[in-house]
């Protein structure tokens, strides 16, 4: 048998990579003649910078240091690639795991702006942004800072965050770094950036906004999205990572699923078609998954292809309806016991499904 494995990040548990080596090795242990193929994926978020790295042997990884998403320093990376463009990663400029704690009205992506500016300024031609994992609900006025966005009035170097757009009555957009020949926005949602669906609805609690700070935070994006007539906040994805697709749609980027993206640098319909199982999963299967996460676009990819895929999550919130098979880490022991050994279980949850494919 051929097995694909092909999963997300366990987000800030484990890397796809060593969740993706964990499950091969569980499956080896009861189907050791079986050939698997190894696809550790991202969608815009955790591991993207990896995800390309991988499928571009040639590219160059450049290493920046940047003001983090509470002001602490970041050690990070961009990504050359062999065309010129340059690839950064919000959730390892500005992401939740790089906070102690949740900041949700002060935490920015400041960092992340710094990095595109430092690709920029290193040559980059264009750039692809991977904006999954954010911190912050800031609508990308850190991003926009950094990237030479004028405010009216001028904001200090403290004041940062979603609080920071309630001191803001206008902005200038002529002194914003000119937009280089393609802006990729890569998302994992494609929430719009206001209402039931937006950013501080859905995202916001976790990112520390309380249910009743919510209608703050969304009249905050409101009053930010009304400076900036000509972009459409209804645009799918413009509510990622806290509006930061919005702010980058402003500074002229096209957003596009970043699991997609991902799938066709890996070549991964191709690697489906080759398998006769695949396998994919995510730290938590919920009711996000089918906008656009790793998990649904993988399942697409083997619907297509007429290819059983089976599902290893660390936690199963809603029924796993299309999978051949499905295994929660939380089935298999405590939740505490799954987040902190999601390796050691992810074996475990190999092991089940090569017996669940071996009785099939």
């Amino acid at each position: 048998m051929r097995v694909l494995v092909a999963p997300d990040a366990f987000k800030g548990t484990a890397s796809a990579a060593s969740i993706a080596r964990a499950l091969a090795h569980g499956w080896r242990a009861e189907r050791p003649g079986d050939v698997l193929d190894l696809a550790p994926m991202a969608d815009g978020g955790e591991g993207t910078i990896d995800a390309f790295a991988t499928a571009f042997p040639d590219a160059e990884r450049v290493p920046v240091v940047v003001r983090g998403p509470d002001d602490r320093p970041v050690h990070a990376e961009w990504l050359r690639l062999p065309d010129g463009r340059g690839l950064v990663e919000l959730a390892s400029t500005s992401g939740i795991t790089l906070l102690d704690h949740p900041r949700p009205d002060s935490a920015h992506t400041h960092g992340f702006g710094a990095a595109i500016a430092a690709a920029l300024g290193a040559g980059a031609r264009g750039v692809v942004l991977a904006i999954g994992g954010s911190a912050s609900t800031d609508g990308g006025l850190g991003v926009l800072r950094e990237l030479g966005l004028r405010l009216r009035p001028p904001l200090g170097p403290d004041d940062t965050g979603g609080a920071a757009l309630d001191r803001i009555e206008a902005v200038d957009r002529a002194t914003l770094r000119p937009t280089p020949e393609g802006v990729r926005i890569l998302t994992d949602v494609t929430a719009p950036l206001l209402g039931p669906r937006g950013a501080a609805a859905v995202f916001g609690p976790q990112k520390g906004i309380t249910p009743d700070r919510v209608p703050v935070h969304e009249a905050r994006l409101r009053r930010w999205a009304s400076m900036f007539p000509d972009v459409d906040p209804d645009t799918p994805g413009a509510g990622a990572a806290g509006g930061t697709g919005f702010g980058l749609l402003a500074w002229g980027g096209t957003i596009a699923l970043g699991g997609e993206a991902v799938a066709e640098v890996l070549d991964l319909a191709d690697r489906v078609l080759h398998a006769d199982l695949v396998v994919t999963g995510e730290g938590r299967f919920d009711g996000q998954t089918a906008g656009g996460k790793v998990v649904a676009v993988v399942q697409a990819l083997a619907a297509a292809a007429r290819r059983p895929v089976a599902l290893v999550a660390g936690e199963i919130a809603v029924d796993p309806r299309g999978f051949a098979h499905a295994v929660a880490l939380t089935d298999l022991t405590d939740r505490a016991s799954a987040m902190r050994g999601a390796l050691a279980w992810s074996r475990t949850a190999g092991a089940r499904l090569a017996v669940a494919a071996s009785a099939a």
